[in-house]
């Protein structure tokens, strides 16, 4: 939802005048407000470069003018074609005489209103051509492409054509560029949530939780297909294998454009990114260079298109021009290629014990392994609940996090050996390491004080109290803070006492996982006091310590196993 505004109506002229007021050196504004102007517009013989299309998309439009990229944009009303006199004012500030070419999207209110500005400007004396952008796969079929709406692919378009009137080339070879551009360019975005217009108190579309919409519009329409949610990589597989079916006979070399739009991430389009690269590399495609973010926004929807611009030689190095923007800072020069997908994936890959070996374990060890794995199963199938509890007062990503630590310190341990210490001390480690955040050196340290404490002969239960000091020790917290502690000390308690008893191992952990899972919920009734979540110390109480929690879960999974070696978890 859009909540920064003041008067919707307003919007769109207070956006142009705070981007101008960001921008001094870059951009200025024009006469009636109709959009903003290159600093260095209009620009002695050089063609003008003028774009534009409804408010709402930002970067595009007004955020690719500046010296180096385009002249001018004229910018409408939130998904609104601009009128034909806000073009015109555009096309008179940047016409220097050697004509203007007008591009947009292949909408038919931008048709309308640009069209009627150019037949004015021409009445005038004036050389004005119109390109019209239609990248957007998903509105036509190929053989209707003329038919099609521009979307993000107009951002190579826009490119390529202020490179070539920069470079001083004539109206004619400006337009002949953006055309061949133009066609060489294919779209394809799929849409989770719709977007919602300042002032109002709904999205335009909603998609289901389990759906995604293919083939979206940048105006607010939902798409032409509802697919499965599915894993990033099947994604890009799904838009890359429409986007291919779509190139040119003789193309090979190819810039990629991640575009988000508005409420989707950059973490996220990278995830898309290095599948899409990889995909692109095994088809024996050359990735020229790759753009990820935001390029063309529909206000706050969530979703991501992804842009094919097959290329030359002639055509990349108008595409490396320099250029500056408030949305773009190119320093020019030869596109850095995309590296090999395979080399990246060996060098992101998880570190190796410097000498890997795969050892005989003794019984001991076996079973911590096999402990280790039943409680890793569990936690696997709380994540989401464990997020939630996390997302009260921290940033909710608790369950992912021990998912991660719990199957890092499973596969470590596995290689480990040939003693349970060995065992203990790698799976601390590889938890450490992989699960991050401050639960995962916690469990690390607790995990390796606990194997350090057997490879002296001591007890289970001194390891337990040797993990409790380890954590304390580390997060410098006490009993009553809401932290692990708060299900780490009693379970290690019960486990002391009922072993002194002379219980039985499996009878002694059952009873110390339950301690552990009843003081897991009485810290809803307490207050964080350290960490993140102390921050936020009033909205936690009511809801359990997800740090508690988790450890009762493994705690239970591990005396399940215990007592049923062979059945499933509980």
């Amino acid at each position: 939802m859009t909540r920064l505004f003041n008067d919707p109506a307003d919007f769109r002229t207070e956006f142009l005048r705070g981007l101008v007021a960001a921008n001094p050196a870059l951009i200025q504004g024009v006469p009636g407000g109709a959009g903003v102007a290159s600093i260095d517009a209009p620009t002695p013989g050089q063609v003008g470069v003028v774009i534009g299309g409804g408010s709402g998309h930002y970067p595009a439009f007004a955020g690719l003018v500046g010296p180096g990229l385009c002249h001018g944009a004229v910018v409408g009303e939130i998904f609104t074609s601009p009128s034909a006199r806000a073009v015109t004012d555009l096309i008179e500030a940047t016409d220097s005489g050697h004509g203007v070419v007008l591009m947009f999207g292949n909408y038919s209110g931008d048709v309308m209103h640009f069209g009627l500005a150019a037949q004015a400007a021409r009445r005038e004396g004036r050389d004005v051509r119109i390109v019209l952008v239609t990248d957007d796969i998903a509105s036509a079929k190929p053989e209707a492409w003329e038919s099609r709406r521009g979307v993000a692919g107009g951002f190579y378009v826009f490119s390529a054509a202020a490179a070539a009137a920069r470079a001083g080339l004539p109206i004619a070879e400006v337009e002949a560029v953006a055309q061949r551009v133009n066609a060489r360019v294919h779209t394809l975005g799929i849409a989770f949530g719709g977007c919602t217009f300042p002032g109002a108190q709904r999205p335009l579309f909603e998609v289901p939780d389990s759906q995604i919409a293919l083939g979206l519009g940048i105006h607010g329409e939902p798409g032409i297909e509802m697919v499965p949610t599915m894993p990033a990589a099947e994604a890009a597989e799904l838009l890359l294998d429409r986007l291919l079916a779509e190139r040119p006979a003789d193309a090979m070399r190819v810039r990629v454009l991640v575009n988000g739009l508005g409420a989707t991430k950059y973490e996220e389009l990278f995830v898309l990114t290095g599948a899409l690269v990889g995909l692109l590399q095994d088809r024996g495609c050359e990735v020229v260079e790759t753009g990820v973010g935001e390029f063309v926004t529909s206000l706050d929807m969530a979703g991501c298109s992804v842009t094919l611009c097959w290329t030359t030689p002639e055509l990349d190095a108008l595409l490396a021009a320099p250029a500056t923007a408030p949305a773009l800072v190119r320093v020019g020069g030869s596109p850095t290629a995309a590296p090999d997908m395979e080399s990246v994936n060996r060098r992101l890959a998880p570190r190796e014990p410097a000498q890997p070996v795969t050892v005989d374990q003794d019984l001991a060890a076996a079973t911590a392994v096999a402990l280790l794995s039943r409680a890793s199963d569990a936690i696997g199938r709380a994540v989401d609940e464990l997020g939630r509890l996390d997302s009260v007062a921290g940033d909710g990503d608790h369950g992912l996090g021990m998912s991660r630590g719990f199957g890092a310190a499973v596969e470590a341990a596995r290689r480990s050996g040939p003693g349970l210490a060995d065992v203990l001390a790698a799976a601390g480690e590889a938890f450490a390491d992989h699960s991050g955040g401050a639960s995962g050196a916690l469990w690390g340290a607790g995990l390796a004080a606990a194997g350090h404490s057997v490879g002296l002969g001591e007890s289970p239960g001194s390891a337990a109290a040797a993990a409790v000091s380890a954590v304390a020790d580390l997060g410098r917290a006490a009993p009553g803070d809401k932290t692990v502690l708060d299900a780490l000390i009693p379970f290690a308690e019960v486990l002391t006492a009922e072993l002194a008893e002379g219980s039985a191992l499996s009878q002694a952990w059952t009873r110390a996982a339950a301690a552990a899972q009843r003081a897991a919920e009485s810290t809803s009734a307490m207050a964080s006091r350290r960490g993140r979540a102390a921050v936020h110390a009033e909205a936690s109480i009511g809801t359990p310590d997800p740090g508690c929690v988790s450890f009762a879960i493994a705690a239970q999974a591990v005396a399940g196993a215990l007592v049923d070696p062979e059945g499933s978890t509980p």
